[in-house]
C-alpha cells in the first residue's frame, strides 16, 4: 500500500500525472485505506465528501484536506487543478464532535449536531492521465475525484431546508448549463451524513466539530475551462458563483 500512496503523493507534487497506480486496490477498505494514507500525508482533514449512486446504496466517502478547503471566495487559481469539474453540493458544518462508538447515531444526534448549512461548490479533479480513466477502486483511493471545496455563505432556517425539492440553476458564462429539482443521486443527504458518523469517518475517530460534509452534486458535473465563470442559483439557498483563473 506504501507505494500506492508513494505515488499519488508524487503525482501531486511533480504534476507528472499517473497512467495507473503500481497496483490496483484488492477491495473497497483498501482504497480507503489508501484515502486516509494520503490525507495524513496532506495535512489536517476539515471536510468529507460523501455520495451515493442511488437513495439505496452504499455511500462512499474521500477525506478533505484543509489546504482544498475554502470559506467563501469566489475565485481559485486553476494551478491547483488537471481539470476543473465543478459541481453545485449542499454542505454541512458540525457544531460538535461525533466520536465513533458501538451504538450507532440516530437520524436525529447526528442532525443535533449539526451547526449549519451552506450552498458550496465541489470542483473533482484527478492524479491519473484522463478523468475516468481507471477502474472505481483506484480513483476511490485517488481522493474519490476530489480537487476543492468551496463552502458558500450559511443559510438562515437549515431546519427548514428540504434538500429533495430544492431547485438548482448551473451557468456557465452566463449560459445555462444545468436546471434540476432535486438532483442528488443520492437522494435524501441526510442519510448520507448518518453514515458518515456511522461508518465512514470510523477510520479516523469519528466526525470532529467544525468539520464540512459536502453531500454530492445537485447538478453532476460539468467541464469548464480556466477563466470561465460559473453562477449557481438555489431556489431557497442562495447564489455562489466561482471563477478558477
Amino acid at each position: 500500500m506504501n507505494e500506492i500512496v508513494d505515488a499519488l503523493i508524487a503525482a501531486r507534487e511533480t504534476r507528472r500525472w499517473l497512467s495507473e497506480l503500481p497496483a490496483r486496490p484488492a477491495d473497497e477498505a483498501e482504497a480507503y485505506a489508501i484515502q486516509d494514507a494520503v490525507a495524513r500525508r496532506l495535512g489536517p482533514v476539515t471536510g468529507w465528501k460523501v455520495g451515493a449512486k442511488t437513495p439505496e446504496s452504499e455511500p462512499f466517502r474521500g477525506p478533505i484536506n484543509q489546504a482544498t478547503l475554502f470559506e467563501g471566495v469566489d475565485r481559485l487559481p486553476a494551478s491547483l487543478f488537471q481539470v476543473i469539474g465543478i459541481e453545485a453540493e449542499i454542505a454541512y458544518r458540525f457544531a460538535r464532535d461525533l466520536p465513533a462508538r458501538e451504538q450507532p447515531y440516530s437520524r436525529e444526534e447526528v442532525l443535533d449536531a449539526v451547526a449549519s448549512v451552506h450552498p458550496a461548490w465541489e470542483i473533482v479533479d484527478t492524479r491519473f492521465a484522463g478523468f475516468g480513466s481507471q477502474d472505481p477502486l483506484s480513483h476511490a483511493a485517488d481522493q474519490m475525484n476530489h480537487g476543492a471545496l468551496v463552502v458558500g455563505p450559511a443559510i438562515a432556517d437549515w431546519r427548514a431546508l428540504d434538500p429533495l425539492t430544492e431547485a438548482v440553476t448551473l451557468e456557465v458564462d452566463g449560459a445555462v448549463a444545468v436546471e434540476t429539482v432535486g438532483g442528488n443521486s443520492a437522494g435524501d443527504p441526510v442519510r448520507l451524513l448518518v453514515w458518515m458518523a456511522n461508518t465512514g469517518a470510523r477510520s479516523v475517530g469519528g466526525l470532529h466539530a467544525g468539520d464540512v460534509v459536502t453531500t454530492g452534486s445537485c447538478t453532476g458535473t460539468v467541464f469548464v475551462q480556466p477563466g470561465s465563470r460559473a453562477v449557481a442559483r438555489y431556489g431557497t439557498m442562495g447564489t455562489i458563483a466561482l471563477t478558477v483563473e
